[in-house]
């Protein structure tokens, strides 16, 4: 059966990679919707060459400039309008699979709407994980969803994995599995005097090394809360303790991720730093499919280097293990304040070394009450509230400075 696929979030990198593996693939799987935020004349350009059934956009202003984008000698699509046409078309009975690629929280709802509707997820959000994992991962198990980590650690560890343990939301870890190796290229500023980090500037913090992102992920790879959360995603995907998961520095890259076994064995998956590789698995999961990519020269790469994380030049990823070992709230908490901060730090208002300031603030203050995260309402409600205690803040911290 050819593959139906919705991708939430076409216009970033994840989306376009997405779009450009579907295209190798036209025998396999075909785009049945997409959804952007911001960029209609690049959406319109998409479902134009797509062929795409179905667009969401945010509001009626965006459907307006969608409208006037398209250029295409046949029909518009069929036009969908805010968070209610996200979750509406991840649960089309059209849809068989759902490229969840929304940065941030606003991919919450659609994503779970997918896992209820018993989809096929490839998942490259982290915060539908992060914020709400249990509620998550129960409605995976409650549907039969079938979840796929994209994420290139996440799904590097689940290639990685012996077959029987590939299943979606596990309750338990494989009893065979010691410990989660989660590689992180260090960012930027992987040797940068932690002193020096005050005076980094956007421009600075968004020019990684190895990979090609969006703004919000490359500060986020900088400051490697991005692989805080990544620990977090990992506890949910694999359930696995937060003391079974340890971060190393790699900065190739080539390692995406291991997994070590109770008589020593350590399996890992190389790869070249390009997301096509986890998407194309993903897509065409358990078959191997064309992704793009060329052959990897190992010779010239000539050697792989690790080394374990500074907490003191990275303490957004120590903050991350603490709000694991701390309570869902506090893992509310460290997201949504992290995305103000980063917006904030990428319109100037606050410093660099600022983000790190909002999350432990936000944390802290939210941690003090009890939370009842039992159902999606809760887990948003709090998220509110989290983002208005980190806007607060920042307010200060732009004062100060």
């Amino acid at each position: 059966m050819i593959q139906s696929v919705c991708i939430l979030g076409s216009t970033g990198s994840i989306g376009k990679s997405t779009l450009d593996v579907i295209a190798r693939n036209p025998d396999r799987m075909q785009v049945y919707a997409l959804s952007a935020f911001s960029r209609m004349t690049e959406l319109a350009q998409q479902a134009e060459q797509s062929g795409a059934k179905v667009v969401v956009v945010p509001d009626e202003s965006a459907l307006k400039s969608f409208t006037a984008a398209w250029t295409a000698n046949r029909p518009l699509p069929e036009i969908r309008l805010g968070t209610q046409g996200l979750i509406h078309t991840a649960a089309d009975s059209a849809v068989t699979t759902v490229m969840a690629a929304i940065v941030g929280a606003a991919c919450l709802e659609p994503a779970l709407a997918a896992a209820k509707a018993g989809k096929r997820i490839l998942l490259a959000n982290k915060e539908s994980l992060v914020a709400a994992g249990g509620i998550f991962m129960q409605a995976v198990r409650d549907h039969g969803a079938q979840l796929m980590p994209i994420d290139s650690e996440h799904n590097a560890m689940y290639q990685c994995l012996p077959p029987e343990a590939q299943i979606s939301a596990p309750t338990a870890a494989h009893p065979s599995i010691q410990r989660l190796l989660l590689t992180a290229s260090g960012g930027p500023f992987r040797q940068t005097d932690a002193a020096a980090l005050h005076y980094v500037t956007p421009a600075q913090a968004c020019n990684h090394p190895n990979w090609s992102m969006g703004r919000k992920i490359s500060v986020d790879s900088a400051t490697m809360v991005n692989k805080g959360l990544e620990v977090i995603e990992a506890h949910w995907l694999f359930a696995m303790p937060a003391d079974k998961i340890q971060v190393v520095v790699h900065p190739q890259s080539i390692v995406h991720s291991m997994v070590e076994y109770t008589d020593g064995s350590i399996l890992a998956q190389l790869g070249q730093p390009d997301m096509r590789t986890p998407i194309a698995y993903g897509l065409g999961f358990p078959a191997r499919i064309p992704s793009g990519l060329g052959l990897m020269d190992l010779m010239k790469l000539g050697r792989l280097d690790f080394s374990p994380p500074d907490f003191h030049r990275f303490p957004c990823l120590k903050l991350a293990f603490d709000a694991l070992n701390s309570s869902q709230a506090a893992c509310v908490a460290l997201n949504a304040a992290n995305e103000i901060a980063v917006e904030c730090f990428l319109n100037e208002q606050i410093r660099y070394t600022d983000i790190a300031i909002m999350i432990a603030h936000t944390m802290e203050t939210v941690d003090k009450a009890r939370h009842d995260l039992s159902d999606l309402a809760a887990v948003l409600d709090l998220d509110h509230q989290a983002r208005r205690i980190a806007e607060q803040y920042a307010q200060t911290l732009q004062v100060a400075h």
